[in-house]
């Protein structure tokens, strides 16, 4: 009996779960992912990492057809399939490839990559379309 109120009260837990965790990610659009990764030729400045977060915030608070908008920094790696090498990430959601096609001849956009391109020395960009 006690091992029944158990396995319960777990499945109930895990339920609960998975909802909220459904509920986080409404507002994900799920047709097309941009994510960016950024190399600085000086990772540790802290003056280009304020140039840098000032301009991507001003673009994507500019950009019409950036959705989710989603700024990082590698946490240190524990496991040897995570790469921290990168300087920052960037994840955005599109509502199709036509808005993301869009968004890279915008000019927030445009203004950004001038105002920064100085910053790094590597960007590397992986798009997805749902499946």
């Amino acid at each position: 009996m006690k091992t029944r109120i158990i396995i319960l009260f777990l499945v109930g837990i895990i339920s609960s779960s998975c909802v909220q965790i459904k509920n986080d990610m409404s507002n994900f659009d799920h047709t097309f992912t941009h994510v960016v990764y950024f190399w600085f030729k000086n990772p540790d400045n802290a003056a280009d990492k304020a140039k840098f977060e000032a301009s991507l915030k001003k673009f994507l608070d500019n950009s019409q057809y950036a959705k989710t908008k989603f700024i990082g920094t590698p946490p240190k790696a524990v496991r040897d399939v995570v790469d921290d090498s990168f300087t920052y990430s960037l994840i955005l959601s599109f509502e199709s490839a036509e808005a993301q096609a869009a968004y890279q001849d915008e000019e927030p956009h445009l203004v950004f990559i001038e105002e920064c391109k100085d910053l790094w020395e590597k960007v590397i960009v992986y798009d997805s379309q749902g499946i």
